[in-house]
Protein backbone atom coordinates (compact mmCIF):
# COMPACT_ATOMS: atom_id res chain seq x y z
CA UNK A 1 0.00 0.00 0.00
CA UNK A 2 1.80 3.44 -1.11
CA UNK A 3 1.09 6.38 1.24
CA UNK A 4 -0.06 9.78 0.04
CA UNK A 5 3.73 10.93 -0.08
CA UNK A 6 4.68 8.36 -2.24
CA UNK A 7 1.66 7.91 -4.25
CA UNK A 8 2.38 12.11 -5.17
CA UNK A 9 5.83 11.65 -5.93
CA UNK A 10 6.23 8.91 -8.55
CA UNK A 11 6.18 11.54 -11.57
CA UNK A 12 8.31 13.80 -9.30
CA UNK A 13 10.80 15.64 -11.69
CA UNK A 14 13.89 15.94 -9.80
CA UNK A 15 16.20 18.05 -12.23
CA UNK A 16 15.02 21.73 -10.34
CA UNK A 17 15.05 19.95 -6.77
CA UNK A 18 18.83 18.84 -7.42
CA UNK A 19 19.93 22.40 -8.41
CA UNK A 20 18.35 23.94 -5.49
CA UNK A 21 20.34 21.59 -3.93
CA UNK A 22 23.39 22.70 -5.30
CA UNK A 23 22.75 25.90 -4.82
CA UNK A 24 23.15 25.24 -1.05
CA UNK A 25 25.63 22.72 -0.88
CA UNK A 26 28.00 22.78 -4.24
CA UNK A 27 28.37 20.00 -6.83
CA UNK A 28 29.86 17.95 -4.00
CA UNK A 29 27.54 17.92 -1.56
CA UNK A 30 25.11 16.51 -3.99
CA UNK A 31 25.26 12.81 -5.04
CA UNK A 32 23.89 11.85 -7.85
CA UNK A 33 25.37 9.25 -9.81
CA UNK A 34 23.81 5.66 -9.40
CA UNK A 35 26.82 3.45 -8.44
CA UNK A 36 27.45 5.84 -5.92
CA UNK A 37 23.97 5.80 -3.93
CA UNK A 38 24.46 2.16 -4.12
CA UNK A 39 26.65 2.95 -0.23
CA UNK A 40 22.97 4.72 0.75
CA UNK A 41 20.47 2.08 -0.32
CA UNK A 42 20.50 0.03 3.70
CA UNK A 43 21.08 0.74 7.20
CA UNK A 44 22.77 -2.34 8.87
CA UNK A 45 19.35 -3.96 8.16
CA UNK A 46 20.71 -5.25 4.71
CA UNK A 47 17.85 -7.51 4.00
CA UNK A 48 15.61 -4.77 2.12
CA UNK A 49 17.74 -2.10 -0.06
CA UNK A 50 16.08 0.46 -1.76
CA UNK A 51 18.45 3.31 -3.75
CA UNK A 52 17.80 7.07 -2.76
CA UNK A 53 17.40 9.51 -6.30
CA UNK A 54 19.57 11.64 -4.26
CA UNK A 55 21.61 11.71 -1.53
CA UNK A 56 22.56 15.30 0.06
CA UNK A 57 25.51 15.96 2.45
CA UNK A 58 25.26 19.50 5.01
CA UNK A 59 27.94 20.39 7.08
CA UNK A 60 25.78 22.80 9.34
CA UNK A 61 22.18 23.79 10.52
CA UNK A 62 21.47 26.38 8.28
CA UNK A 63 22.46 23.92 5.22
CA UNK A 64 20.14 20.97 6.74
CA UNK A 65 17.50 23.76 7.29
CA UNK A 66 17.24 24.85 3.43
CA UNK A 67 17.78 21.45 2.39
CA UNK A 68 14.52 20.88 4.23
CA UNK A 69 12.58 23.70 3.34
CA UNK A 70 13.73 22.73 -0.74
CA UNK A 71 11.60 19.25 0.35
CA UNK A 72 9.32 20.92 1.62
CA UNK A 73 8.60 23.39 -0.97
CA UNK A 74 8.39 20.10 -3.77
CA UNK A 75 6.49 18.13 -1.14
CA UNK A 76 9.42 15.26 -1.22
CA UNK A 77 10.10 13.04 1.62
CA UNK A 78 13.20 13.02 3.07
CA UNK A 79 15.33 10.46 5.70
CA UNK A 80 18.13 11.71 8.02
CA UNK A 81 20.91 9.14 8.04
CA UNK A 82 23.87 8.92 9.74
CA UNK A 83 26.77 6.50 9.77
CA UNK A 84 23.73 3.81 8.66
CA UNK A 85 24.41 1.47 11.57
CA UNK A 86 20.98 0.96 12.88
CA UNK A 87 19.33 -2.35 12.23
CA UNK A 88 16.10 -1.92 12.04
CA UNK A 89 15.58 -0.42 8.75
CA UNK A 90 15.23 2.66 10.20
CA UNK A 91 17.27 4.60 7.52
CA UNK A 92 15.91 3.02 4.42
CA UNK A 93 14.87 5.50 1.86
CA UNK A 94 11.33 5.42 0.60
CA UNK A 95 10.49 5.42 -2.65
CA UNK A 96 11.57 8.87 -4.26
CA UNK A 97 13.03 10.14 -1.19
CA UNK A 98 15.98 12.69 -0.37
CA UNK A 99 18.57 11.09 1.99
CA UNK A 100 20.06 13.79 4.44
CA UNK A 101 23.48 12.20 5.46
CA UNK A 102 24.77 14.22 8.56
CA UNK A 103 28.16 12.25 8.21
CA UNK A 104 29.90 15.30 7.35
CA UNK A 105 28.24 17.29 10.29
CA UNK A 106 31.00 15.73 12.56
CA UNK A 107 32.14 18.81 15.08
CA UNK A 108 32.99 18.65 18.55
CA UNK A 109 31.42 22.50 19.31
CA UNK A 110 32.39 22.82 22.45
CA UNK A 111 33.17 21.37 26.15
CA UNK A 112 32.44 22.39 28.87
CA UNK A 113 33.99 20.05 31.83
CA UNK A 114 32.82 22.74 34.69
CA UNK A 115 30.07 22.32 34.13
CA UNK A 116 30.05 18.47 32.62
CA UNK A 117 28.41 19.07 28.89
CA UNK A 118 29.49 19.03 25.14
CA UNK A 119 27.73 20.07 22.62
CA UNK A 120 28.21 18.20 19.18
CA UNK A 121 27.06 17.91 15.86
CA UNK A 122 25.00 14.72 14.48
CA UNK A 123 28.33 12.69 12.84
CA UNK A 124 29.99 12.99 15.67
CA UNK A 125 30.75 9.41 16.25
CA UNK A 126 29.86 7.66 19.78
CA UNK A 127 33.33 6.94 20.95
CA UNK A 128 35.27 10.38 19.95
CA UNK A 129 32.78 12.07 22.70
CA UNK A 130 34.78 9.94 25.23
CA UNK A 131 38.22 10.39 23.47
CA UNK A 132 37.82 14.07 23.46
CA UNK A 133 37.35 14.33 27.52
CA UNK A 134 39.08 11.03 28.88
CA UNK A 135 42.28 13.02 29.33
CA UNK A 136 40.12 15.31 31.85
CA UNK A 137 38.63 12.38 33.80
CA UNK A 138 35.47 11.89 32.15
CA UNK A 139 33.46 9.85 30.05
CA UNK A 140 30.14 9.32 27.97
CA UNK A 141 28.52 6.69 29.29
CA UNK A 142 25.89 5.27 26.30
CA UNK A 143 28.43 3.13 24.63
CA UNK A 144 26.66 0.85 21.92
CA UNK A 145 28.66 -1.92 20.68
CA UNK A 146 28.95 -0.15 17.44
CA UNK A 147 30.31 2.90 19.12
CA UNK A 148 33.33 2.99 17.02
CA UNK A 149 31.42 3.72 14.14
CA UNK A 150 27.85 5.09 14.71
CA UNK A 151 26.95 8.30 15.63
CA UNK A 152 25.29 10.57 17.68
CA UNK A 153 22.51 11.40 15.86
CA UNK A 154 21.65 8.09 15.29
CA UNK A 155 22.34 7.45 19.07
CA UNK A 156 19.39 9.82 19.58
CA UNK A 157 17.19 8.89 16.74
CA UNK A 158 16.86 5.46 18.24
CA UNK A 159 17.31 6.17 21.54
CA UNK A 160 20.73 3.62 22.33
CA UNK A 161 21.72 2.05 25.02
CA UNK A 162 25.02 -0.35 25.72
CA UNK A 163 26.56 -1.91 27.98
CA UNK A 164 26.79 0.97 30.63
CA UNK A 165 22.91 1.59 30.26
CA UNK A 166 21.57 -0.61 33.19
CA UNK A 167 23.04 2.01 35.49
CA UNK A 168 23.80 5.20 33.86
CA UNK A 169 20.71 5.14 31.81
CA UNK A 170 20.09 5.27 27.98
CA UNK A 171 20.83 7.78 25.56
CA UNK A 172 17.89 10.16 26.95
CA UNK A 173 19.26 10.42 30.13
CA UNK A 174 22.77 12.04 28.93
CA UNK A 175 21.03 14.79 26.52
CA UNK A 176 20.01 18.09 27.75
CA UNK A 177 19.15 19.80 24.61
CA UNK A 178 18.75 19.93 20.97
CA UNK A 179 18.68 22.33 17.96
CA UNK A 180 16.18 20.55 15.94
CA UNK A 181 14.98 21.47 12.02
CA UNK A 182 11.54 20.50 11.50
CA UNK A 183 10.28 19.13 9.14
CA UNK A 184 8.79 22.38 7.30
CA UNK A 185 12.88 23.69 7.85
CA UNK A 186 12.14 25.65 10.65
CA UNK A 187 14.94 25.98 13.42
CA UNK A 188 13.96 25.48 16.90
CA UNK A 189 16.10 24.98 20.39
CA UNK A 190 14.47 22.76 23.01
CA UNK A 191 15.86 21.46 26.15
CA UNK A 192 19.32 23.70 27.94
CA UNK A 193 21.70 23.51 29.48
CA UNK A 194 20.16 22.45 32.93
CA UNK A 195 18.74 19.00 33.53
CA UNK A 196 15.04 20.13 34.20
CA UNK A 197 13.71 22.47 32.36
CA UNK A 198 9.83 23.91 32.94
CA UNK A 199 6.92 23.16 30.23
CA UNK A 200 6.92 19.99 28.14
CA UNK A 201 9.70 17.64 28.07
CA UNK A 202 10.32 18.13 24.31
CA UNK A 203 14.07 16.62 24.57
CA UNK A 204 12.32 13.34 26.01
CA UNK A 205 9.40 13.33 22.84
CA UNK A 206 12.35 14.02 20.55
CA UNK A 207 14.99 11.47 21.64
CA UNK A 208 13.78 8.55 20.59
CA UNK A 209 11.58 9.33 17.39
CA UNK A 210 13.55 7.73 14.59
CA UNK A 211 13.84 10.82 12.37
CA UNK A 212 9.82 11.19 12.41
CA UNK A 213 9.66 14.53 14.13
CA UNK A 214 13.03 16.43 12.22
CA UNK A 215 16.76 16.36 12.20
CA UNK A 216 19.05 17.10 15.23
CA UNK A 217 21.77 18.94 14.57
CA UNK A 218 23.42 20.20 17.43
CA UNK A 219 22.90 18.13 20.69
CA UNK A 220 24.02 19.17 24.33
CA UNK A 221 25.72 16.37 26.07
CA UNK A 222 25.75 14.99 29.81
CA UNK A 223 29.58 14.01 30.81
CA UNK A 224 30.22 12.00 33.66
CA UNK A 225 33.48 12.06 35.93
CA UNK A 226 35.37 8.96 35.63
CA UNK A 227 34.75 6.36 38.42
CA UNK A 228 37.18 5.92 40.80
CA UNK A 229 37.76 1.93 40.77
CA UNK A 230 36.35 -0.54 38.17
CA UNK A 231 36.72 -4.28 38.27
CA UNK A 232 35.19 -6.18 35.73
CA UNK A 233 34.29 -10.15 36.73
CA UNK A 234 33.60 -12.70 34.08
CA UNK A 235 31.91 -16.11 35.43
CA UNK A 236 31.13 -18.92 33.44
CA UNK A 237 28.65 -21.32 33.73
CA UNK A 238 27.21 -25.14 32.72
CA UNK A 239 23.92 -23.75 31.64
CA UNK A 240 22.40 -20.61 30.60
CA UNK A 241 19.49 -20.82 33.21
CA UNK A 242 22.38 -21.17 35.90
CA UNK A 243 24.02 -17.52 34.35
CA UNK A 244 20.34 -15.72 33.90
CA UNK A 245 19.52 -16.45 37.41
CA UNK A 246 22.45 -14.77 38.52
CA UNK A 247 21.56 -11.45 36.86
CA UNK A 248 18.45 -11.60 39.01
CA UNK A 249 19.68 -12.32 42.12
CA UNK A 250 23.20 -9.64 41.99
CA UNK A 251 20.05 -6.75 41.56
CA UNK A 252 18.24 -8.04 44.51
CA UNK A 253 21.00 -8.21 46.56
CA UNK A 254 21.27 -4.28 46.11
CA UNK A 255 24.26 -4.27 43.47
CA UNK A 256 23.37 -1.98 40.45
CA UNK A 257 26.53 -2.82 37.88
CA UNK A 258 28.38 -0.95 35.54
CA UNK A 259 27.23 -3.54 32.96
CA UNK A 260 25.94 -6.98 32.93
CA UNK A 261 25.94 -8.92 29.70
CA UNK A 262 25.60 -12.16 29.03
CA UNK A 263 26.75 -14.78 25.95
CA UNK A 264 26.05 -18.10 25.15
CA UNK A 265 28.06 -20.97 23.91
CA UNK A 266 27.70 -20.31 20.11
CA UNK A 267 27.94 -16.89 20.79
CA UNK A 268 31.64 -17.63 22.73
CA UNK A 269 32.85 -19.51 20.21
CA UNK A 270 32.42 -16.93 17.75
CA UNK A 271 34.57 -14.42 19.55
CA UNK A 272 37.55 -16.69 20.27
CA UNK A 273 37.31 -17.95 16.59
CA UNK A 274 37.70 -14.33 15.44
CA UNK A 275 39.07 -11.89 18.35
CA UNK A 276 40.65 -14.81 20.28
CA UNK A 277 40.56 -13.19 23.28
CA UNK A 278 41.41 -16.63 25.03
CA UNK A 279 39.55 -15.23 28.03
CA UNK A 280 35.79 -17.21 26.92
CA UNK A 281 36.04 -20.74 28.35
CA UNK A 282 34.91 -22.57 25.19
CA UNK A 283 33.22 -25.17 26.53
CA UNK A 284 30.74 -23.44 28.61
CA UNK A 285 27.26 -22.73 27.82
CA UNK A 286 26.86 -19.30 29.14
CA UNK A 287 29.28 -16.32 29.83
CA UNK A 288 28.50 -13.15 32.44
CA UNK A 289 30.72 -10.29 32.32
CA UNK A 290 29.77 -8.00 35.51
CA UNK A 291 31.34 -4.55 35.78
CA UNK A 292 31.61 -2.57 38.74
CA UNK A 293 32.35 0.83 39.77
CA UNK A 294 32.62 3.46 41.97
CA UNK A 295 34.67 4.18 45.28
CA UNK A 296 37.17 1.86 45.93
CA UNK A 297 35.83 0.79 49.10
CA UNK A 298 32.55 0.03 46.86
CA UNK A 299 33.87 -2.13 44.68
CA UNK A 300 35.68 -4.26 46.92
CA UNK A 301 32.97 -4.83 48.89
CA UNK A 302 30.47 -5.51 45.37
CA UNK A 303 33.15 -7.67 43.78
CA UNK A 304 32.85 -10.23 46.24
CA UNK A 305 29.20 -9.87 46.42
CA UNK A 306 28.82 -10.65 42.76
CA UNK A 307 31.68 -13.79 43.24
CA UNK A 308 29.31 -15.10 46.08
CA UNK A 309 25.78 -15.11 43.79
CA UNK A 310 27.58 -16.16 41.01
CA UNK A 311 29.54 -19.18 42.71
CA UNK A 312 25.98 -20.02 44.78
CA UNK A 313 23.88 -20.18 41.03
CA UNK A 314 26.95 -22.78 40.09
CA UNK A 315 29.57 -20.70 38.19
CA UNK A 316 32.22 -23.11 37.50
CA UNK A 317 35.57 -19.88 37.91
CA UNK A 318 35.45 -16.24 38.06
CA UNK A 319 38.33 -14.31 36.73
CA UNK A 320 38.57 -10.70 37.88
CA UNK A 321 40.21 -7.85 36.11
CA UNK A 322 40.94 -4.32 37.67
CA UNK A 323 43.62 -3.35 35.51
CA UNK A 324 42.49 -1.09 32.14
CA UNK A 325 44.26 -3.81 29.40
CA UNK A 326 42.74 -7.05 31.00
CA UNK A 327 39.07 -5.21 31.20
CA UNK A 328 39.11 -4.16 28.00
CA UNK A 329 40.33 -7.45 26.73
CA UNK A 330 37.38 -8.81 28.62
CA UNK A 331 35.15 -6.33 27.10
CA UNK A 332 36.33 -6.83 23.27
CA UNK A 333 34.84 -10.27 22.41
CA UNK A 334 31.29 -8.45 23.76
CA UNK A 335 31.62 -5.67 21.70
CA UNK A 336 32.76 -7.98 18.95
CA UNK A 337 29.84 -10.34 19.02
CA UNK A 338 27.61 -9.63 16.00
CA UNK A 339 30.49 -8.86 14.18
CA UNK A 340 31.85 -12.54 14.68
CA UNK A 341 28.56 -14.21 14.04
CA UNK A 342 29.23 -13.73 10.62
CA UNK A 343 32.26 -16.25 11.41
CA UNK A 344 29.44 -18.84 12.14
CA UNK A 345 27.03 -18.09 9.12
CA UNK A 346 26.47 -16.59 6.45
CA UNK A 347 23.63 -14.47 7.84
CA UNK A 348 22.18 -13.57 10.43
CA UNK A 349 18.53 -11.70 12.07
CA UNK A 350 19.15 -10.29 14.88
CA UNK A 351 16.50 -9.35 17.25
CA UNK A 352 15.49 -6.59 20.05
CA UNK A 353 13.18 -7.28 22.68
CA UNK A 354 13.18 -6.55 26.19
CA UNK A 355 11.70 -8.35 29.16
CA UNK A 356 11.84 -8.55 32.75
CA UNK A 357 15.21 -9.80 34.49
CA UNK A 358 12.94 -12.64 36.41
CA UNK A 359 11.92 -13.55 33.50
CA UNK A 360 15.03 -14.50 31.77
CA UNK A 361 15.28 -18.23 32.70
CA UNK A 362 11.90 -19.11 30.86
CA UNK A 363 12.07 -16.47 27.90
CA UNK A 364 15.98 -18.39 27.05
CA UNK A 365 14.29 -21.94 27.36
CA UNK A 366 11.29 -20.48 25.47
CA UNK A 367 13.65 -19.07 22.16
CA UNK A 368 15.89 -22.66 22.48
CA UNK A 369 12.50 -24.36 21.51
CA UNK A 370 11.57 -21.79 18.67
CA UNK A 371 15.34 -22.38 17.14
CA UNK A 372 14.32 -26.37 18.05
CA UNK A 373 11.12 -25.59 16.20
CA UNK A 374 12.25 -23.97 13.42
CA UNK A 375 15.58 -25.88 12.43
CA UNK A 376 17.62 -22.48 13.01
CA UNK A 377 20.86 -21.87 15.26
CA UNK A 378 20.11 -18.99 17.68
CA UNK A 379 22.99 -17.26 19.01
CA UNK A 380 22.11 -15.27 22.12
CA UNK A 381 23.92 -11.79 23.18
CA UNK A 382 22.22 -9.50 25.48
CA UNK A 383 22.11 -6.92 28.22
CA UNK A 384 21.36 -9.35 30.54
CA UNK A 385 21.37 -6.61 33.47
CA UNK A 386 17.80 -4.36 32.05
CA UNK A 387 16.61 -7.51 30.14
CA UNK A 388 17.55 -6.16 26.41
CA UNK A 389 17.66 -9.36 24.12
CA UNK A 390 19.42 -9.68 21.50
CA UNK A 391 19.06 -13.13 19.70
CA UNK A 392 21.15 -14.03 16.41
CA UNK A 393 19.20 -16.11 13.96
CA UNK A 394 21.81 -17.70 12.10
CA UNK A 395 20.69 -18.67 8.22
CA UNK A 396 21.16 -18.73 4.83
CA UNK A 397 19.69 -16.03 2.87
CA UNK A 398 21.21 -17.78 -0.77
CA UNK A 399 18.22 -20.24 -0.06
CA UNK A 400 15.10 -18.85 -1.20
CA UNK A 401 12.23 -18.48 1.32
CA UNK A 402 14.59 -18.61 3.95
CA UNK A 403 14.62 -14.51 5.20
CA UNK A 404 10.72 -15.34 5.61
CA UNK A 405 10.45 -17.70 7.84
CA UNK A 406 13.86 -16.28 9.76
CA UNK A 407 11.26 -12.87 10.37
CA UNK A 408 8.54 -15.54 11.37
CA UNK A 409 11.04 -16.86 14.46
CA UNK A 410 12.02 -13.31 15.13
CA UNK A 411 8.33 -11.99 15.18
CA UNK A 412 7.78 -14.72 17.64
CA UNK A 413 10.44 -13.83 19.73
CA UNK A 414 8.97 -10.13 19.89
CA UNK A 415 5.80 -11.54 20.59
CA UNK A 416 7.28 -13.29 23.55
CA UNK A 417 9.07 -10.78 24.92
CA UNK A 418 5.58 -8.68 25.21
CA UNK A 419 3.46 -11.88 26.65
CA UNK A 420 6.30 -11.59 29.43
CA UNK A 421 5.83 -8.20 30.18
CA UNK A 422 8.45 -6.64 28.20
CA UNK A 423 8.91 -4.88 25.09
CA UNK A 424 9.33 -5.05 21.10
CA UNK A 425 12.67 -2.61 21.48
CA UNK A 426 15.19 -2.09 23.77
CA UNK A 427 17.82 0.23 21.79
CA UNK A 428 17.48 -0.57 17.69
CA UNK A 429 13.91 0.78 17.61
CA UNK A 430 11.26 0.04 15.02
CA UNK A 431 11.40 1.40 11.94
CA UNK A 432 10.41 -0.70 8.60
CA UNK A 433 11.16 -3.68 10.65
CA UNK A 434 9.04 -4.06 13.41
CA UNK A 435 6.45 -1.57 13.01
CA UNK A 436 3.75 -4.25 12.25
CA UNK A 437 3.92 -5.87 15.91
CA UNK A 438 3.24 -2.21 17.48
CA UNK A 439 -0.19 -3.44 17.61
CA UNK A 440 0.96 -6.25 19.70
CA UNK A 441 2.61 -3.85 22.27
CA UNK A 442 -0.25 -0.71 21.69
CA UNK A 443 -3.99 -0.36 21.91
CA UNK A 444 -5.22 1.68 18.42
CA UNK A 445 -5.87 4.38 21.25
CA UNK A 446 -2.16 4.34 22.20
CA UNK A 447 -1.11 4.22 18.43
CA UNK A 448 -3.50 6.86 17.50
CA UNK A 449 -2.05 9.25 19.74
CA UNK A 450 1.12 8.71 19.39
CA UNK A 451 0.20 9.79 15.55
CA UNK A 452 -1.05 13.00 16.87
CA UNK A 453 2.48 13.93 18.47
CA UNK A 454 4.09 13.12 15.19
CA UNK A 455 1.69 14.82 13.14
CA UNK A 456 2.05 18.69 15.41
CA UNK A 457 6.01 18.13 14.38
CA UNK A 458 5.04 16.81 10.56
CA UNK A 459 1.91 17.41 9.52
CA UNK A 460 2.72 16.39 6.14
CA UNK A 461 4.49 13.45 6.56
CA UNK A 462 7.57 14.07 4.86
CA UNK A 463 10.18 12.92 7.74
CA UNK A 464 10.65 9.56 7.60
CA UNK A 465 7.57 8.39 5.98
CA UNK A 466 6.63 4.52 6.29
CA UNK A 467 8.54 4.05 10.29
CA UNK A 468 7.75 3.27 13.37
CA UNK A 469 3.88 3.19 12.74
CA UNK A 470 1.99 0.08 10.82
CA UNK A 471 0.11 1.18 7.66
CA UNK A 472 -2.19 -0.32 7.57
CA UNK A 473 -2.92 -0.93 10.71
CA UNK A 474 -3.56 -4.48 10.91
CA UNK A 475 -0.30 -5.38 8.66
CA UNK A 476 1.21 -9.21 9.17
CA UNK A 477 4.31 -10.12 9.27
CA UNK A 478 7.74 -7.48 8.57
CA UNK A 479 8.94 -8.56 5.32
CA UNK A 480 4.90 -9.13 3.65
CA UNK A 481 4.60 -5.04 5.70
CA UNK A 482 8.05 -3.74 3.93
CA UNK A 483 6.76 -4.92 0.54
CA UNK A 484 3.95 -3.26 0.91
CA UNK A 485 4.97 -0.06 2.12
CA UNK A 486 8.20 0.12 0.02
CA UNK A 487 6.96 -1.27 -3.57
CA UNK A 488 10.57 -0.86 -4.70
CA UNK A 489 12.57 -2.18 -2.43
CA UNK A 490 14.82 -5.11 -3.23
CA UNK A 491 14.83 -8.62 -1.47
CA UNK A 492 17.86 -9.77 -0.70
Amino acid sequence: MLTQNQETTKSINWQPIIKEFIKVLGEKGVVQRKEELITYECDGLTSYKQRPPVAVLPRTTEQVSQIVKICNKYQVPFIARGSGTGLSGGALPTDNSVLIVTSLMRQILKIDLENQQAIVQPGVINSWVTQAVSGAGFYFAPDPSSQIICSIGGNIAENSGGVHCLKYGVTTNHVLGLKIVLPDGEIIDIGGQIPEMPGYDLTGVFVGSEGTLGIATEITLKILKAAESICVLLADFTSVEAAAASVSDIISAGIIPGGMEMMDNISINAVEDVVATNCYPRDAAAILLVEVDGLDVEVTVNKQKVSEVCLKNGARNITVASDPETRLKLWKGRKAAFAAAGHVSPDYYVQDGVIPRTQLPYVLKEIAALSNKFGYQIANVFHAGDGNLHPLILFDNAIPGELEKVEEVGGEILKLCVKVGGSISGEHGIGADKKCYMPDMFSDTDLETMQWVKQVFNPDNLANPGKIFPTPRTCGEAAKASLQNFPNVERF
